[in-house]
């Protein structure tokens, strides 16, 4: 279940959920951070741990460059949250505030008195290298100074300070401090624009709430795209006003039958507001013309025999599609990306594309054809999976590659050749970042049709080398998807997303000459007592240093 705690949703496992048991009380729990650290507790009271400032190179994903040096900043009851005059920075300041007051308990009111200390939110425009998300983080003794040319930039160094200050920040009840921040300076920009997760929302449906964790836990590490699977064969989950039954009937199961769901329109947008203040875009997916079973379910005109098929709760793929020569398919397709369009301000709308099985080559073609210029004609841009290469993208279009080491050469080089023309690549190989993939033979939950992928497979590839064939301004980042057909929980979200989302996270933001596993996982390991703190389930994969328990 979930609770609204001072801007943050904490989470309480539900019964029966695949959680990790609870492994210290609190008190020795508060010890091990400590511990962890690698520091004395020898003759510390435990209302007053001793605290020495983490490392600025010990942060998630590795910052562009870190210059350490001088002395910590220590947050205090004196601190002050000092802004811009102005709603953006405001905002960023205030979402800070929400982080820090539970476990502070300190009250670190958001003003935009001038003033040289406390924590001070900059915006500024003499920095051009900085660009839409970097920032520059500097501490010292007076102050911690966040500057960045755009609020994206300043929300990213605030994850940046969150990773500096002990795990216990995290915490949704006051603790003891002290709250160091080390000194010196960080600036950082991100390698690629585009850095995504994806949620599939139709083989298992996750309510709001669910959704909005894993927003707050995509931020922690800079992904800046919630790419969300609305529609499937098991399941359609969101309400089109022009074609009702999609969700109301269309959403109604899901992968081994239940109840499903949907969202509202209302619900949607809120997901779409909530994700936008932590600096993400949510890019909708609608897949086509094949894993379209529940839209087919809902309407039968949708059907070339003009008959519907039962609800669907399988897991096989590939028997479904849309009918290519009717044009009411086209009505359909015109009036629901019209009414997902409007409720989505992001720049990108997924046409889906991939196992497309029951629909020829031809047929498919013709159906790209005809739906890509419907996506321009609402104001967006086509984002599909790499399947799309095969049938003449659109201008601007983004393909999604979701192939793998073991994907036909043939099929590689469609990919490359459409990138070599022009279209940007996303990259989300199966055997690398699919997070729905089991870390070995016994994890209890996934599938393992792409791969057994342990956390150092997940992290250690390069996306700018992936395909040795294209121009390296083709490849605009990467996205981690998590299908959901093991899927019920947060917690099993959580388990399979982390520890491997973070390593995705660095792919897609850190410079590649940063790249080093040895060094990686230790900096992963120290993430551990912050998962702990908030409260996360996730898989303790032994290639992983951790902190002992």
């Amino acid at each position: 279940m979930f609770h609204q705690l001072c801007g943050r949703v904490v989470y309480t496992h539900p019964k029966g959920a695949h959680v990790r048991p609870h492994r210290t009380p609190r008190l020795l729990g508060t010890l091990l951070l400590v511990a962890a650290a690698g520091l004395s507790v020898a003759g510390a009271a435990p209302s007053a741990p001793a605290r020495t400032a983490t490392p600025l190179s010990r942060v998630v994903p590795a910052p562009a460059s870190v210059d350490p040096g001088g002395s910590p900043y220590r947050i205090t009851s004196g601190t002050r949250i000092r802004v811009d005059d102005s709603p953006e920075v405001r905002r960023v300041g205030s979402y800070l505030a929400g982080v820090l007051r539970p476990s502070t308990g300190y009250r670190l009111p958001v003003t935009d008195d001038p003033g040289r200390d406390g924590i001070r939110l900059r915006l500024t425009r003499k920095d051009a290298g900085l660009g839409a998300e970097g920032y520059r983080l500097t501490s010292g003794e007076g102050a911690v100074t966040i500057t960045a040319r755009e609020p994206a930039g300043l929300f990213h160094g605030v994850q940046t300070l969150r990773q500096l200050l002990p795990a216990a920040v995290e915490k949704g009840s006051e603790q003891p401090g002290p709250w160091p921040v080390a000194g010196g300076t960080i600036t950082d920009t991100p390698r690629y624009g585009y850095r995504g997760a994806m949620l599939d929302v139709s083989r298992h449906f996750f309510t709001v709430d669910q959704v909005k964790r894993y927003i707050d836990q995509l931020a922690l590490y800079k992904i800046n795209t919630l790419h969300l699977h609305l529609s499937d064969d098991q399941g359609w989950r969101i309400a089109v006003d022009s074609w009702p039954r999609l969700a109301t009937y269309g959403g109604s199961t899901q992968v081994g039958g239940g109840t499903g769901g949907h969202y509202t329109k209302a619900q949607y947008k809120d997901l779409v507001r909530y994700a936008a203040s932590r600096h993400l875009d949510v890019v909708p997916e609608i897949d086509m013309p094949g894993h379209t079973n529940a839209a087919l379910a809902s309407y039968a005109e949708l059907n070339c025999d003009g008959v519907a098929p039962p609800l669907y709760t399988g897991t096989a793929v590939g028997f479904s599609s849309l009918c290519v020569d009717k044009p009411v398919t086209y009505d359909f397709v015109d009036d629901v990306i019209r009414e997902l369009a409007a409720l989505t301000p992001g720049k990108y709308l997924h046409i889906g594309g991939d196992e497309a099985h029951s629909t020829s080559h031809e047929d498919f073609v013709a159906f790209m054809a005809k739906v890509q210029p419907v996506v321009a004609k609402y104001g967006k841009t086509v984002m599909g999976w790499h399947q799309l290469t095969g049938a003449n993208p659109a201008k601007g279009a983004l393909a999604q590659y979701w192939g793998m080491d073991r994907t036909g050469a043939a099929e590689k080089e469609q990919v490359a050749a459409a990138a070599r023309a022009g279209t940007g690549l996303v990259l989300s190989p199966a055997d690398r970042v699919y997070l729905d993939m089991k870390y070995t033979a016994d994890t209890p939950l996934g599938l393992d049709w792409a791969s057994l992928i342990e956390v150092r497979r997940s992290y250690d590839w390069d996306p700018g080398t992936y395909f040795a064939d294209v121009p390296s301004s083709a490849v605009r980042g990467v996205e981690a998807p998590l299908w959901s057909e093991t899927l019920t929980t947060s917690a099993n979200i959580e388990y399979m997303a982390f520890p491997r989302l973070p390593g995705v996270a660095e792919l897609g933001w850190s410079p590649a000459s940063t790249h080093d596993w040895d060094g990686y996982k230790v900096r992963l390991a120290a993430q551990a007592p912050r998962w702990d703190a908030l409260g996360m389930d996730y898989y303790r994969s032994p290639q992983v240093p951790w902190p002992a328990e």
